[in-house]
């Protein structure tokens, strides 16, 4: 497995503190131990300007991302890897109602995989591999470690994630842990599956649906080598989803170049949808 360890961007007094408490298994250990004995406090967000990349890569240069007894979806030794990047609106626990509007409103992009099957027969209901989770706000990023097993959360050093005039850019520039990302793409009516992508899926609808619709994430639990899932809940208007063509400034960074994200990805844009994290636990 690979290290996804968290490394806050600068060598400063406090960046040190930060990484020093993240790291803390006895932390992680003691919230666990708590948090496992009281009910799942779902989270809400309302999110927009969902952009997928989704390259096809060889399975063999993902393979250390892979945990044991994870199988992914794959065709003749390939497989598709994801980055997605979107604004969150006052993500928070859902029971906060309307006071969920006082809950700040981050940035994020997420990379992954897509999983076949998990071990001993555990469901696989459209499941992804969670590989990296950028934020552009440290709490988020700090809190989701603390808080949370399945989100492998890194911050950034700068992030910005923008839409005008039908062009949508994304920049995010790591500094600590978090990996490298250029996005340019803009919308398109044209609605055409390159050929590449044939191998995987019948037509761009269909591929659409398979790459944003999905009922579950895991991610590797490093500190105590276990798997978190969490149930989550996008309920995405297929119809509603815009088309991009990325310009050959989208990629880049040493993360992608050395899993073979290269070249031009297959690229779209979900306009809005609600998020909702339903549970979480460890297996």
């Amino acid at each position: 497995m690979h290290n996804n360890a968290f490394v806050y961007p600068g060598n400063g007094l406090v960046g040190g503190l930060i990484n020093r408490l993240v790291a803390s298994r006895i932390l992680l250990r003691t919230r666990r131990a708590l948090l496992s004995r009281l009910p799942f406090l779902k989270l809400a967000s309302d999110v927009t300007d969902v952009v997928y990349c989704t390259w096809i890569v060889d399975v063999a240069a993902v393979a250390h991302l892979v945990p044991p007894r994870v199988t992914l979806a794959q065709r003749d030794g390939k497989t598709l890897f994801t980055v997605l990047t979107y604004a969150r609106h006052h993500f928070g626990p859902a029971l906060a109602g309307p006071l969920r509007r006082l809950f700040p409103s981050p940035l994020q992009s997420n990379w992954r995989l897509y999983v076949e099957s998990l071990p001993d027969g555990v469901k696989t209901d459209r499941t992804v591999l969670f590989v990296k989770n950028i934020f552009d706000n440290p709490l988020y990023a700090v809190g989701s470690r603390l808080f949370s097993d399945v989100l492998p959360s890194h911050f950034a050093q700068r992030f910005v994630h923008t839409f005008d005039e039908g062009l949508f850019r994304t920049d995010i520039c790591g500094g600590g842990s978090a990996p490298d990302f250029q996005c340019e793409a803009r919308t398109t009516s044209t609605r055409a599956l390159r050929a590449q992508f044939t191998q995987f899926f019948d037509s761009w609808t269909t591929a659409v649906e398979f790459l944003s619709r999905q009922h579950g994430a895991i991610a590797h639990v490093e500190d105590c080598a276990r798997l978190a899932h969490a149930q989550i809940d996008l309920p995405i208007d297929i119809a509603s989803v815009q088309a991009l063509a990325p310009t050959p400034e989208t990629g880049g960074g040493a993360f992608l170049t050395r899993i073979g994200a290269v070249g031009e990805p297959l690229c779209f844009v979900v306009p809005s949808v609600e998020f909702w994290v339903l549970s979480e636990r460890l297996f």
